[in-house]
C-alpha cells in the first residue's frame, strides 16, 4: 500500500513549531496593544478609521498564525527546535557588537574604536592570523580617513580627546 500523500511532510520540520509559536505570541502582543496605539474617529466610515487597517493586518496575523500552528505536522518542541532557536539567536550577537561599538565611539573616538573593533570582530569570525588582523586594522584606519577626511562625515569626537593639548585635540576632533 502506498502512503497517503496528505500525511507526507515536505521540507524541514526543525524550528517550525518554535517559529510559529513565537510569531503567534508576537502577533497576539501587537493585537493587545492596538487600542493604545491607534484611534477610532467619530462619524467616520469603518474603512476610513485610522485603526481599521492595522486591526485587519494584525488580526490576520493572529488568525493565520494560529491556523498555521494548528496545521503543523508536529506540535511539540524538540531538541532540534531549540537548536534551531539558538542558531537564530546567534544573529543577535552581532547586533550587540554593533550597539557596543556605537556606545563606545562617543567615549573613545571614531579612530581608536574602529581600530580596536575591526580586529576583535575578525577574531570573533575566526580570522586569527596576524596578517588578517593587521589587514583589519589597516582597513579600519582607511575607513576612518575616507569618512572623516574625504567625505566630510561629521562624527563627534570622543570624550577622551578632551585630555589632549589644544592643538592636538582640534586635529583629532576634525580628522579622527
Amino acid at each position: 500500500m502506498s502512503e497517503d500523500p496528505a500525511t507526507k511532510v515536505i521540507g524541514r520540520l526543525r524550528g517550525q513549531f518554535l517559529f510559529a509559536a513565537i510569531f503567534l505570541a508576537g502577533a497576539a502582543l501587537l493585537l493587545s496593544q492596538l487600542g493604545n496605539q491607534t484611534t477610532w474617529a467619530n462619524k467616520t466610515d469603518l474603512v476610513a478609521q485610522p485603526g481599521f487597517w492595522p486591526a485587519v493586518g494584525v488580526g490576520g496575523m493572529v488568525l493565520f498564525g494560529g491556523l498555521h500552528l494548528l496545521r503543523l505536522p508536529r506540535r511539540r518542541l524538540t531538541r532540534d527546535d531549540w537548536q534551531e532557536g539558538r542558531t537564530w539567536l546567534a544573529v543577535v550577537e552581532f547586533a550587540a557588537w554593533f550597539l557596543v561599538y556605537v556606545l563606545v565611539v562617543p567615549l573613545l573616538g571614531y579612530l581608536p574604536t574602529t581600530l580596536v573593533f575591526m580586529p576583535v570582530l575578525l577574531w570573533r569570525l575566526g580570522y586569527r592570523s596576524r596578517g588578517m588582523l593587521a589587514a583589519g586594522v589597516l582597513f579600519g584606519g582607511t575607513i576612518v580617513v575616507v569618512f572623516k577626511t574625504f567625505l566630510n562625515v561629521r562624527i563627534p569626537g570622543g570624550a577622551v580627546y578632551e585630555i589632549l593639548p589644544d592643538a592636538l585635540r582640534n586635529i583629532f576632533i576634525v580628522n579622527f
